[in-house]
């Protein structure tokens, strides 16, 4: 049987690189993000694996978007294995002195509630199924705060962690696993929304999307049996 996943943040980062990887192991993938001229990019780096992607633009910050979103997917899937919430959101503006309440609201919206309402969207089914992996993408800013992450991004990992010991607290019984990923800097777009821009020579010390998506597939492919529940993984 042909295996299914949704991952959120596809259009680029981490959510892209999960996704190609995922292509070229057969896997059809629903791809998500606000922009369909960005998952429609993800796609084209997909080549021929391309058909095996359902494009999903969905603002997953609204769950009626999502509502609509896993009702379309399952209805082309028929059932979905793995979810990975990979979407992620910062703001320039972020330290508490300057934190405006919108952009607190965004990031609460894409990194914590979005993770949420996608979870609860494909929860009923992959506890029809009998299993299910979910793979939380967090950030080692979910294990300690710090000024270069900001308060609300803080929060919205914290959050994140939460939800990822919830799951496995409530449907491990059910077959259902999660695994929260706790990287530490990855040269993705995410770092253009800084107060200070990194620079190449910096970026060039951190890990690369494809290294968490590597720990990703880890988590995926682990015999049913077995989970991993945390791994914090960080530049050399």
């Amino acid at each position: 049987m042909t295996k299914t996943a949704v991952i959120t943040g596809a259009g680029s980062g981490v959510g892209q690189s999960v996704a190609l990887k995922l292509a070229a192991q057969g896997w059809r993938v629903a791809i998500l993000g606000r922009r369909k001229e960005a998952l429609q990019a993800t796609a084209k780096l997909a080549g021929k694996r391309a058909k095996q992607f359902l494009l999903c633009p969905c603002d997953i910050g609204d769950v009626k978007q999502v509502a609509a979103m896993a009702k379309k997917v399952l209805a082309q899937f028929k059932e979905v294995e793995v979810l990975v919430n990979a979407a992620g959101t910062n703001a320039p503006r972020r330290a508490l002195e300057v934190l405006s309440l919108a952009d607190y609201h965004a990031m609460m919206n894409t990194n914590l509630n979005g993770a949420y309402y996608c979870a609860q969207a494909f929860l009923p089914q992959m506890r029809a199924r009998g299993g299910g992996t979910i793979v939380n993408i967090v950030s080692d800013a979910g294990k300690q705060a710090s000024p270069k992450a900001g308060p609300a991004y803080v929060m919205s990992k914290f959050g994140m962690a939460g939800l990822t010991q919830a799951i496995n607290a409530e449907e491990r019984g059910r077959g259902v696993r999660a695994c929260a990923i706790f990287p530490g800097d990855i040269d993705t777009p995410l770092l253009d929304k800084r107060p200070v821009v990194p620079d190449a020579s910096a970026r060039a010390k951190m890990m690369r999307a494809e290294d968490i998506a590597e720990c990703v597939l880890l988590c995926i492919h682990l015999p049913p049996r077995a989970v991993v529940e945390e791994l914090i993984v960080r530049p050399r």
